[in-house]
């Protein structure tokens, strides 16, 4: 009862993390490992557990939905899809032990892209000239990652298309939102069919991050966006530094 008690508290923070400023996982991954989850189990529970938020507002921006810069939606679509089906492939091919040693480094580069992310993105773009080919490689590469981990993928992408591209970057929010869905899409059904989720914690966890999520959309309203990136921040710094010192001891 006090895992599940855990599981819920931490499925609604990641829900309103998500809503508020992205970082859910940062909850979700740590509880299942705490609730007693292998690693990889807690990795693909924790993608499903989030995955019917990110339906949601995939469909909440449906009339908003555009490419990035010249590159169309309809052709970063089915790169992401392929990308986050080799990441999940990849991830169900690591051995347990492997990837409790890498997933402190994951946490981290995720730390710091949800940190330094924007903002490295807006000074690299003035020094680099990249085209519609570029753009399909590394939403690629983002989309793998997304499926093998996932953790601030969605400010990743972020990042690397405000250095690719001169699209704005609260017009590239809905095509963000549609992209990180369709990786997690096809890298949940690779999880449920290699029998990867933990059924019980990752409804336990579902239910209350939709709650968290609806919750965490009504009170944007009233908190000041900066605050809530610097608590968002915070909260993955103590996580990162935490998995470290487990994989230290």
């Amino acid at each position: 009862m006090i895992h599940f008690l855990l599981l819920m508290g931490a499925g609604f923070l990641a829900g309103a993390m998500n809503a508020l400023a992205g970082g859910g996982s940062f909850v979700t991954l740590p509880a299942l490992v705490l609730a007693g989850l292998p690693s990889v189990s807690a990795n693909a529970s924790s993608a499903v557990a989030l995955f019917p938020a990110s339906l949601a507002s995939t469909w909440a921006y449906r009339r908003e939905l555009s490419g990035i810069g010249t590159v169309s939606l309809r052709a970063l679509l089915p790169v992401s899809l392929a990308g986050g089906a080799l990441g999940a492939l990849l991830l169900l091919a690591t051995p347990p032990e492997r990837f409790d040693e890498i997933l402190p480094w994951l946490l981290l580069l995720a730390s710091l892209t949800f940190a330094f992310g924007q903002r490295a993105g807006a000074v690299l773009r003035r020094r680099v000239s990249t085209g519609p080919a570029m753009i399909l490689l590394v939403q690629f590469l983002l989309a793998v990652y997304g499926g093998y981990f996932g953790g601030a993928v969605g400010i990743m992408m972020m990042a690397a298309w405000s250095l690719l591209s001169t699209a704005d970057v609260q017009a590239m929010n809905p095509a963000k939102t549609v992209l990180v869905a369709a990786a997690n899409a096809v890298a949940v059904l690779c999880f449920i069919a290699a029998s990867e989720v933990w059924w019980k914690e990752t409804l336990a966890m579902l239910i209350a991050a939709t709650a968290g999520g609806y919750a965490g959309a009504r009170l944007a309203r009233r908190l000041e966006p900066r605050s809530i990136r610097r608590g968002v921040l915070l909260l993955t710094a103590v996580m990162t530094v935490g998995f470290f010192l487990r994989a230290a001891g």
